[in-house]
């Protein structure tokens, strides 16, 4: 499995930015599907974003246009730029990477946006 390692998190403000990081050790790391999902309290898991090997994107629809994920093959890390932040995008953000039908999650952190 992938050792996955984010960092970014923090307590900011409705309307400001953050930008999160995934560090991956992974072994051939441009090949795999990788993602980004959140869980809030009492809430289930839920996507974010992801982004493929030929670096396609795909968004839910509550964060198109204000979040935008990409990937740096040369650093084996992920990004999520997330701006406009609403309260409800408070939740810890976890990192996950996909390959062959294998799953690796990183242990998450938090993103708490104030009203």
């Amino acid at each position: 499995q992938v050792q996955l390692v984010e960092s970014g998190g923090g307590l900011v403000q409705s309307g400001w930015s953050l930008r999160l990081s995934c560090a991956a050790s992974a072994t051939f790391f441009s090949l795999y599907t990788m993602g980004w999902y959140r869980q809030a309290p009492g809430k289930q898991r839920e996507l974010v974003a992801s982004v493929t090997r030929d670096s396609s994107t795909n968004y839910a629809d509550s964060v198109k246009g204000r979040f935008s994920i990409s990937r740096d093959n040369a650093k084996n890390t992920v990004y999520l730029q997330m701006n406009t932040l609403k309260p409800e995008d408070s939740a810890v953000y976890f990192c996950n990477a996909a390959l062959g039908g294998v799953l690796s999650w990183g242990q998450g952190t938090q993103v708490t946006v104030s009203s």
